[in-house]
C-alpha cells in the first residue's frame, strides 16, 4: 500500500482528501503544519507528498524545496494562486505536479494514480553512456566516480536523454514527460534554461541542440 503524507492546514479540506484517497487504497498521512510533516517524513517511508503552499509555521514551497534536497519522493502542491509566476516556482522548487484550489478531488486523484504508476523502476537499473552513469533506483547520477548534484528537473531530464539516446526529443515532449504539460501554462523556455544547467555539470557536448526541432543524446547508452 503507497503511504501518502497530506500537508494541508484547512483541517475539513485535509479531511476531505483524506477520506478520498484512504477509499482509493491509500494510506494517508495528514499534517497541519510544516512542523509535524518533517517529522512524519523522518520517521515514515513516504511515497508521495501532497502539500499546500501557504501554511501557519511556513512555506509549502521551502518544504517542497527541502524535502527534494533530500528525497525524489513525488510531491503535488495544492495552491489558491493560478498566476504562471506561483506555477513555475512551484517546479523550480521538486514540485512534480500542482492543483490549483478550488478543485474536484476526482482531479487530485487521477494525477495522484498518474505519478503513482511511475513511481516504480526497476530495482537495480542502471544506463552507462561513457564516463557517466544513472542508477533509476537511487536516481543518482555518476561522472568519473564523483556524483553530480543535480535538482529532481535534471535528474528527469537526464533519464529521459538516456533513456532515449540519439532520438530527437521535441520541447513538447520534455515538457510533457516532465511537467505534465503541453505548454499551456509553462513558459517552453524553462526547457532550455534547465538543459544549459544540465549541460553544465555533465558536459555540453552529450546533449545537441537540433534548431528547431528539439534535442539530441548524442552518445550510445549500455542498459
Amino acid at each position: 500500500m503507497r503511504r501518502i503524507l497530506l500537508l494541508e492546514d484547512d483541517k475539513n479540506l485535509n479531511r476531505g482528501i483524506n477520506l478520498c484517497l484512504t477509499k482509493e487504497g491509500y494510506e494517508v498521512v495528514s499534517c497541519l503544519d510544516v512542523a509535524s510533516a518533517k517529522a512524519v517524513f523522518e520517521q515514515n517511508e513516504i511515497d508521495l507528498i501532497i502539500s499546500d503552499i501557504s501554511l501557519p509555521d511556513g512555506s509549502g514551497l521551502d518544504f517542497c524545496q527541502e524535502i527534494r534536497r533530500q528525497s525524489g519522493v513525488r510531491i503535488v502542491m495544492l495552491t489558491s494562486y493560478n498566476q504562471e509566476y506561483d506555477i513555475v516556482a512551484g517546479y523550480e522548487h521538486g514540485a512534480d505536479d500542482y492543483v490549483t484550489k478550488p478543485f474536484s478531488l476526482m482531479v487530485l486523484v487521477s494525477k495522484i494514480n498518474a505519478l503513482v504508476k511511475r513511481i516504480a523502476e526497476p530495482n537495480g537499473q542502471r544506463l552507462i553512456s561513457n564516463e557517466l552513469s544513472l542508477s533509476l533506483s537511487e536516481m543518482k547520477a555518476v561522472k568519473n566516480n564523483e556524483t553530480l548534484l543535480l535538482s529532481k528537473t535534471e535528474l528527469q531530464l537526464l533519464t529521459i536523454f538516456m533513456k532515449n539516446p540519439k532520438q530527437i526529443l521535441s520541447v513538447d515532449q520534455l515538457l510533457e514527460q516532465i511537467w505534465d504539460t503541453k505548454g499551456d501554462y509553462i513558459d517552453s523556455n524553462i526547457v532550455s534554461v534547465n538543459i544549459s544547467r544540465l549541460r553544465q555539470k555533465i558536459g555540453k557536448e552529450k546533449i545537441k541542440t537540433v534548431r528547431g526541432v528539439g534535442y539530441l543524446w548524442v552518445s550510445d547508452v549500455q542498459k
